[in-house]
């Protein structure tokens, strides 16, 4: 009888579950090709390099990213700046998210990998950002970056550039970071690059700006190039 309980109970709780699954399927609606694709390709291929047994997320939002890297098998924790930055109503059903300020962080336990993918163009504070995630690396740690980025030049909000396709309203920022910028934070938090990808996603000079290019093309540094993404070693 016990066991008869049970399933009922577990087949009760998975209805809401299951027909918000049906309802996220049926209404699809094709945007726009995002940057996805490129970034989390760098982040499983250095999962298969690194194999960092404690990850950290920071930014996670909505995402699956980490369920997926718990389906890897190395021990997830995600978070999240959810009462500032997002909705009241905020919800990821994939994992549980805690709600904490990477520029003023209340964690304490070091980590082998820190993942921060298209989040840190969002963050004013991004050298405090940058500064908390390096503070909680293991020695040897790995960060993993994704953002936008032209190498000659920064930028404090594509989306209010002449030309942008999309962005204009929004209640937060987009920055598009530069070897300035990166320079400073290995600089600052004795970081290493180990491995950096360029990648140009627009025929502008800087995200958003242009027609967009489908599939996007990866660069060199001299090459025109709006995104990067980084496999930063803690020194």
């Amino acid at each position: 009888m016990l066991r008869l309980a049970k399933r009922i109970a577990w087949k009760l709780l998975n209805l809401y579950p299951e027909w918000l699954c049906r309802r996220e399927f049926e209404s699809q609606a094709f945007v726009r090709f995002n940057e996805r694709p490129v970034e989390l390709s760098f982040v499983f291929r250095t999962l298969a390099e690194i194999y960092p047994r404690s990850i950290l997320d920071v930014g996670t939002g909505t995402a699956a990213l980490p369920h997926l890297m718990r389906y890897c098998g190395a021990l997830v924790t995600a978070t999240d700046n959810v009462r500032d930055f997002w909705p009241a109503d905020m919800f990821n059903r994939h994992f549980h998210i805690i709600d904490d300020d990477i520029t003023d962080t209340g964690l304490k336990d070091k980590v082998d990998l820190i993942t921060c993918i298209s989040v840190l163009e969002h963050i004013e504070r991004s050298d405090a950002a940058v500064r908390n995630m390096f503070s909680l690396l293991n020695p040897n740690g790995c960060l993993i970056l994704t953002f936008p980025y032209s190498e000659g030049g920064y930028v404090r909000n594509v989306y209010e550039l002449p030309g942008s396709s999309y962005g204009q309203g929004a209640p937060y920022i987009a920055q598009s970071y530069s070897r300035t910028e990166l320079d400073r934070w290995l600089r600052e938090n004795e970081g290493v690059i180990i491995e950096q990808e360029y990648w140009q996603f627009w025929e502008g000079e800087h995200w958003t700006v242009g027609k967009q290019l489908i599939p996007p093309r990866k660069v060199t540094a001299k090459d025109k190039h709006q995104l990067t993404c980084i496999l930063i070693r803690k020194g």
